[in-house]
């Protein structure tokens, strides 16, 4: 059977935990972009260190593709298991490599056992890069910039190892030219030069720059997937960031220290899932108190309690939108690309500082462990001026104001005394009963920053396509790529996209202007009750027609939602 791929293509990698298929994927999906492809991956694995069955889908396409496809082009199996579990991808063009499974594969398969090969140059280590030659091979890429790469990733383990891996990729690459040519496999998907040039990252990496370009000072953490990897990419640059990472021994450690580390004038992160975040809820309600800054990342899995701790959802907006008792003021962001990641993060740390709020950044596991291209060109200088004054004798830390704003001051930065106090206070920060008077104001004055947020950073959601369509398809945070390439190939000019990365607050006004001419509302989330749909319903009035949802642990794929919203 021929196989003429001309524009864009999927290839799975599949086998145990422990096999390395990461590291097939990394080597894959760099080298691919080095050549000038346009590489998008994504991770599927279980919450296990060995066996069960763990994927990496790699996309490469003519033009820039950052969605989850569910059709599969090419299946690696590094384990004849992991046919079972991606059968209901497979269509009758699946071209199959590795190991065969007869229930499955008909014409086009290539039968390797890449640990065989592998320990025949010098060890079962070196099947990772068998395979990834093979794969290399197959669709005619160019063997000389991966064995560029492999001198480069491995130059500090020594001459030999290089060399082992070189004729690990040599062996696997011309097993796949042979295959290729045999059953006539031409992949003509084209690179570009422009494309090299490039920088290649995750989600929870575009997270950390954004971090960094705000001038984080201190993160704390418990770690708790998929949250743990914005804690290991600040550690890797606290030194040279002059940064302070903390591992904390539990959750409410955490969350309290970066209060402490704010209080001192820190800009604070604290990095969590769900379940951790559970745990710091008090103390989220101890910052709208003190009006302390705090950024929140949270990376969203399946629930409720440990769930499905690798898979990946959209469930926790609720939880944020109402963690922590009494009223008080917060903002929740949620990216859907790497840059918005970046962008929003620095603006969470700013808006935190600058309405002494917590703050919060919504990601999960689908969006902090896919690997996207991005133009570096693209990524803009942030605001990290801090928000601090120096005080004087008569210092008030919670003074009454206009727009619900308090001059902050911080311990040592002036002459003043900086009182805070979790009780209700006066605007010295001294304990006050006064249920008449002097609570109202304060509990005004905490609360009207909502306005003064709203006039001045509201970031409005991005309308895609007509503004006059009369179906909006809604969506927020990482489910972005896969809505809006679902909508394009629906071909039909009377469908947009409305997609939020303020979720919290919202503009009433402005929002319903968006929606005042749709004759049909569709959002989609990755999770069973809609959540975000009922809040747009609270705060802004627009009533969803239909909830396009999924809760499996699985993101959409660009397949599903256009028959969904078909």
């Amino acid at each position: 059977m021929a196989h003429h791929i001309v524009d864009d293509l999927s290839i799975v990698i599949a086998g145990q935990a422990g096999q390395g298929i990461q590291s097939v994927a990394h080597l894959l999906a760099h080298v691919l972009k080095l050549q000038g492809f346009h590489v998008f991956a994504t991770a599927e694995y279980m919450s296990r260190v060995r066996g069960g069955i763990n994927s990496t889908t790699i996309r490469i396409s003519n033009e820039k593709r950052d969605a989850f496809r569910s059709t599969i082009d090419l299946f690696v199996s590094l384990d004849a298991r992991s046919f079972a579990f991606y059968k209901h991808r497979f269509t009758e063009n699946t071209m199959f490599l590795g190991f065969r499974d007869d229930a499955f594969c008909e014409d086009c398969v290539m039968e390797v056992n890449f640990a065989s090969i592998a320990q025949s140059i010098g060890g079962i280590v070196y099947a990772n890069t068998v395979s990834a030659g093979a794969i290399l091979g197959l669709i005619g890429a160019d063997e000389k910039h991966a064995r560029e790469f492999l001198r480069n990733f491995f130059v500090k383990k020594g001459k030999e190892v290089i060399a082992k891996n070189q004729e690990a990729l040599s062996r696997g690459f011309k097993m796949g030219t042979h295959f290729a040519f045999s059953h006539d496999v031409h992949v003509a998907i084209k690179a570009k030069e422009a494309v090299k040039d490039d920088l290649f990252m995750s989600g929870i990496d575009a997270v950390g720059f954004g971090a960094l370009a705000a001038g984080v000072d201190f993160c704390a953490s418990y770690p708790m997937s998929p949250g743990t990897g914005l804690l290991t990419f600040l550690a890797q640059h606290s030194k040279e960031c002059r940064m302070v990472v903390e591992q904390a021994t539990d959750e409410i450690e955490a969350v309290n220290m970066a209060l402490g580390a704010s209080y001192a004038g820190a800009r604070s992160i604290v990095t969590t899932s769900g379940g951790g975040f559970d745990l710091m809820c008090e103390s989220v309600s101890l910052a709208g108190m003190i009006e302390t800054p705090i950024t929140f990342h949270i990376g969203q899995r399946p629930g409720p309690s440990t769930g499905l701790p690798t898979r990946t959802a959209q469930e926790d907006l609720d939880l944020v939108l109402y963690a922590g008792h009494g009223e008080f003021m917060r903002a929740i962001f949620a990216p859907g690309t790497p840059l918005q990641a970046y962008a929003l993060t620095a603006h969470a740390l700013d808006v935190a500082d600058k309405y002494q709020i917590p703050t919060f950044v919504l990601t999960d596991q689908y969006f902090v462990d896919a690997l996207h291209k991005v133009e570096k060109n693209d990524f803009v200088e942030q605001n990290n001026a801090k928000h601090i004054v120096e005080t004087s004798r008569d210092y008030k830390r919670y003074a009454l104001s206009e727009n619900g704003i308090s001059d902050r001051g911080v311990p040592g930065f002036g002459d003043g005394l900086v009182r805070v106090d979790s009780d209700e206070h006066d605007e010295d920060g001294r304990i006050t009963e006064d249920t008449r008077g002097l609570r109202m104001r304060m509990m005004d004055k905490r609360l009207f920053k909502r306005r003064e947020l709203l006039e001045s950073c509201m970031i409005m959601p991005e309308v895609s396509g007509k503004k006059s369509a009369k179906n909006l398809v809604v969506c927020w945070g990482s489910t972005r790529n896969t809505v809006l390439e679902a909508v394009e190939n629906l071909c039909d000019k009377e469908y947009a996209v409305v997609h939020f990365t303020q979720l919290f607050p919202l503009d009433k006004k402005k929002i319903k202007k968006i929606f005042a001419k749709a004759g049909k509302v569709i959002v989609v989330e990755n999770n069973a009750t809609g959540q975000f749909a009922n809040l747009l319903k609270k705060e802004c009035d627009v009533t969803a027609d239909k909830n396009i949802l999924k809760w499996n642990g699985e993101p959409f794929s660009v397949e599903e939602l256009i028959v969904q919203i078909k």
